[in-house]
């Protein structure tokens, strides 16, 4: 196992907002983490990426404790793609991606023949090289997202985390990026762990997939044994009707309701169908 955590309970101030979580990411897996807003996802992802700190427990990678690894070290062992990224003006496609060099550097921090390989193959990868000498403000958001996943390409670590990388990307964007991953997976035997609203983009990708509420992990496992009725309407309060992707086989969330909202007598109850609907 790559990486887990134990009892580990991170917050701010006094709100705790991840309360005593057990969680293990398979190696060369596709992970993905879902719940609703406030869940924890995301500060679990800065917390493992020690982009802030926790309040106990313990984080594990590679059975060292991330506390007592190297920040240069750590940094070549994961790299994160945060869900909002600030570009400085005039930055080139080619300048962003180099700065996933930095934990290679040493003395003045001059790029080497090594750093430049990485650089070149990450925009190859990534479809972006030939965007390598435009401005960032001039890409479409899928292109900026690429740029970004090549810029943590060129980090060359093992494990790459990725918070919400679908936000604000239409739906060609959005299957082009994961796409982009699930290749880099198959490919390149990269640990891929992303946060994912879109329950059926979570199916059809992730290996492995964590749900969480409140803190905690509701439930954890395959697509087919998280996606669930069950499971659902635990993490969501939706009464929700499963059935199968025709292309894919994976589970697919067809359609739900909000549990005790809107006029119940005008909904229909999904539950008459069973856990799982056939004919999709």
């Amino acid at each position: 196992m790559l990486l887990n955590t134990k009892n580990l309970k991170v917050g701010y101030d006094d709100n705790l907002v991840v309360k005593g979580l057990d969680i293990e990411i398979p190696e060369h897996k596709v992970t993905a983490i879902i719940g609703a807003n406030g869940s924890g996802k995301s500060t679990l992802l800065k917390a493992i990426t020690r982009i802030i700190p926790y309040s106990s427990g313990n984080i594990i990678l590679n059975g060292k404790d991330i506390s007592t690894i190297d920040t240069k070290e750590l940094a070549k062992k994961l790299s994160i793609l945060p869900q909002t990224q600030e570009i400085a003006d005039g930055l080139t496609v080619g300048e962003l991606v180099s700065y996933g060099r930095f934990p290679h550097q040493s003395g003045f921090g001059r790029l080497k023949k090594e750093d430049y390989e990485a650089i070149n193959w990450a925009l190859e990868v990534t479809g972006t090289e030939k965007f390598k000498y435009r401005s960032l403000q001039a890409l479409s958001g899928g292109q900026r997202q690429r740029v970004w996943i090549a810029m943590a390409l060129a980090q060359e670590t093992d494990t790459i985390f990725l918070d919400e990388p679908t936000t604000y990307l239409d739906l060609a964007h959005q299957l082009e990026v994961l796409t982009l991953l699930d290749s880099l997976n198959q490919k390149e035997r990269r640990t891929i762990v992303m946060v994912l609203h879109d329950l059926n983009h979570a199916a059809r990708f992730a290996d492995y997939i964590i749900a969480m509420k409140d803190g905690k992990v509701v439930k954890a496992g395959s697509p087919e044994e998280v996606i669930s009725a069950e499971v659902l309407k635990e993490i969501f309060n939706i009464d929700a009707l499963i059935g199968k992707d025709p292309v894919t086989d994976k589970p697919m969330c067809v359609t739900y309701n909000i549990i005790n909202g809107g006029n119940n007598d005008e909904k229909e109850n999904f539950s008459d169908y069973g856990d799982t609907a056939s004919g999709f």
